[in-house]
């Protein structure tokens, strides 16, 4: 019983012992109050498609892109030189927009002659575009020919409609 007395004065004064530590001769610096850097907001992008896309030429056109044709003809009118005059001013402010001018045709006609009849209409936009200042190397030119219809009805409405040369911007 002494030998259990005499061990747990021991362990207590051991365990007091160890509690009684002298302070050490340098004290950690105090706790910095940690500022955080607000997170940096990112510049907003323009809201909208960018300049020289399709979207952004679409909307600066607002039908302005396409040019419609009479029964066999391709020639440039007072009113599609209206629009493409808009679209040369796009193409020279926004000189990374490369287009493709595309010619279409109804569907009356055989399939050989609507093709050139297309192409025939795309080519007069693109040299009306050419001659206003947009340099040719930026245009190409394709012919659907009665392959795209947008009005698909055998009606003169449906017919003017589908004559046309809709001018698309492509990429770089």
């Amino acid at each position: 019983m002494n030998r259990i007395i005499i061990a747990m004065t021991v362990s207590s004064a051991l365990a007091l012992g160890a509690c009684n530590r002298e302070p050490p001769e340098v004290t950690p610096p105090p706790p910095v109050d940690v500022v955080t850097t607000p997170t940096p907001t990112p510049t907003p992008t323009p809201m909208g498609p960018q300049p020289g896309t399709q979207g952004h030429f679409s909307s600066a056109m607002m039908g302005a892109d396409t040019i419609y044709f009479d029964t066999d003809r391709y020639n440039i009118d007072g009113e599609d030189a209206a629009a493409l005059r808009r679209q040369a001013e796009y193409m020279v402010q926004y000189t990374n927009a490369n287009a493709t001018v595309e010619g279409h045709a109804d569907e009356r006609g055989t399939r050989d002659y609507n093709l050139a009849l297309g192409e025939r209409r795309a080519n007069a936009a693109k040299s009306y575009l050419v001659s206003l200042g947009v340099p040719a190397s930026r245009l190409r030119t394709v012919s659907y020919g009665e392959e795209r219809p947008v009005a698909t009805a055998s009606s003169e409405q449906a017919w003017a409609r589908n004559r046309r040369s809709v001018t698309v911007m492509i990429g770089n």
